[in-house]
């Protein structure tokens, strides 16, 4: 046997047989964990609540440290080409893993091949709402209204190719309607023109939202996922509501660096998983609108890809470009 291909042989099979043993004792250091957005949002505070509950189970400090930017395509970058030994890894989310795939030209990552599905953490959905004003009681009265005088209104979103953007076109395309799009920078100023009675219709995300339907200034027709929320149980799903096979959600969920052994995956899948069963976490994500989640590496990989081919067609045919 060539002496090159033996001493190839023999160092593959050295790798194999410590990697179980190096996720054993993983980890050994802390872990930077990082999120893609500005402090204080929703990728923060999921990596803050499972961070802490991982700390204690597995003895090291999980970091959370924000590189937002892009649209969230900086920090997934950055955790795409970290080293990949378990001690840099993501708190990821819908726009950056699925929906920017189609959104920008070109990503300097690949979400499929770049990074590696740990688990599925929380799936918040939007809600339909308009001005208290607006003569549409419910969807199907918001459904004639457009239909009978396309274009004649508009909707507002935290920007273009935001969740709360895409949600309105896969509703126009679903439905066959019409409405012009006001992009926003942001949830809050969308909201606050919402409320004024600037603009009357938006599709925006449950946690932002969910104060302003407690007053009289805004409506709630529906909510964007298949099952009721829990927190406005009384407000119909946009299936239930006519719209059949409607689903839009804002999912979050960790990854790590694409090339990370199988090991320190699962090892991590198996104590996020117990993380989020915990009382606490359950809580904190049920008061965040978050259906119970979770599962394995193969199934929220199985999400990601699903989504990439969902939202595409939605993509091009709103526009939407971002560079």
């Amino acid at each position: 046997m060539n002496r090159n291909l033996l001493l190839a042989l023999t160092a593959a099979v050295a790798v194999l047989a410590t990697a179980p043993a190096a996720a054993q004792n993983y980890p050994t250091k802390p872990v930077k964990f990082v999120t893609p957005y500005p402090p204080g949002g929703t990728t923060d505070i999921l990596a803050r609540l499972v961070g802490t509950k991982l700390q204690q189970s597995l003895g090291q400090p999980f970091l959370v440290e924000s590189k937002a930017g892009a649209g969230g395509n900086i920090g997934t970058d950055m955790v795409a080409k970290s080293p990949p030994d378990g001690y840099t890894i993501l708190m990821g989310a819908s726009g950056p893993l699925a929906i920017n795939v189609s959104l920008f030209k070109s990503l300097p990552y690949n979400p499929v091949t770049d990074l590696a599905p740990v688990v599925h953490v929380a799936s918040v959905p939007l809600v339909l709402v308009v001005h208290e004003s607006f003569p549409a009681k419910n969807v199907k009265e918001l459904i004639a209204l457009l239909k009978a005088k396309p274009d004649g209104y508009s909707y507002a979103s935290a920007g273009n190719g935001t969740p709360q953007h895409l949600s309105a076109e896969l509703f126009k395309q679903l439905t066959g309607t019409k409405m012009v799009h006001v992009p926003y920078k942001g949830s809050g100023p969308a909201i606050n023109d919402l409320i004024g009675g600037q603009i009357p219709i938006a599709f925006e995300s449950l946690i932002p939202i969910l104060p302003q339907l407690k007053g009289t200034k805004v409506r709630a027709l529906a909510v964007t996922s298949l099952k009721p929320s829990a927190l406005l149980p009384n407000v119909p799903t946009l299936d239930a509501a006519g719209v059949k096979g409607y689903e839009s959600i804002a999912w979050y969920g960790v990854v790590a660096p694409g090339k990370t052994p199988k090991p320190i995956v699962d090892k991590l899948n198996a104590e996020m998983v117990k993380a989020l069963k915990d009382p606490e976490v359950k809580q904190r994500l049920t008061e965040m609108g978050s259906a119970e989640v979770a599962g394995t590496p193969g199934e929220f990989g199985a999400l990601i890809k699903s989504e990439i081919a969902k939202w595409a067609p939605v993509v091009k045919a709103s526009g939407a470009t971002v560079d």
